[in-house]
C-alpha cells in the first residue's frame, strides 16, 4: 500500500500542566493548533502565520524550539494517510482566541486523551511521559 503524508506543524502551549487544543467547525475531534505548510514556507513561517489566522497571536520567532515529530494515521482520511507533526513550542504577544476556522480552544490533561486525533494521542503521551501535563 503507497502512503500519503500530510505535512503539518503543530504549536505545543502548556499552562498548569495542561495542553492546549482546539477543535474546528464541524469537526469531531481535538486538534493541537497548527496547520499546513504553503508552497516555499519555513517550519516557522507557517507556525507564525497559522498561529496568527488561528489563535490571534504573534509568535516570537526566536524562541520557537522544535519540540518533536510524531506520525499516525491522519483522522477520517483514508487507510494510509499519513499526519507527519512538527511541533514547536513558542513564546507569544497577545490574548490566545480562536478565529478563522477554529470554533473553541480548551485546555486538556491526559484524562481527554480519547477526545484528540490519533497523532495528538503520540503528543499526549510523550508529554505524560516527560512529566509536562497531568
Amino acid at each position: 500500500m503507497n502512503t500519503t503524508y500530510i505535512d503539518k506543524l503543530a504549536f505545543i502551549e502548556i499552562r498548569d500542566r495542561t495542553v492546549l487544543e482546539t477543535r474546528s467547525i464541524g469537526k469531531d475531534k481535538w486538534y493541537i493548533p497548527g496547520g499546513k505548510r504553503e508552497l516555499g514556507e519555513s517550519d516557522e513561517q507557517t507556525l507564525i502565520r497559522e498561529m496568527k489566522e488561528e489563535l490571534c497571536v504573534d509568535l516570537i520567532p526566536e524562541t520557537i524550539r522544535h519540540y518533536g515529530t510524531f506520525e499516525a494515521q491522519a483522522h477520517g482520511k483514508p487507510q494510509g494517510t499519513v499526519v507527519r507533526m512538527t511541533c514547536y513550542t513558542a513564546q507569544y504577544h497577545g490574548t490566545l482566541s480562536p478565529s478563522a476556522e477554529v470554533e473553541e480552544l480548551a485546555w486538556f490533561n491526559y484524562s481527554k486523551r480519547d477526545e484528540v486525533s490519533p497523532v495528538d494521542q503520540l503528543i499526549f503521551d510523550d508529554l505524560k511521559e516527560k512529566g509536562l501535563i497531568d
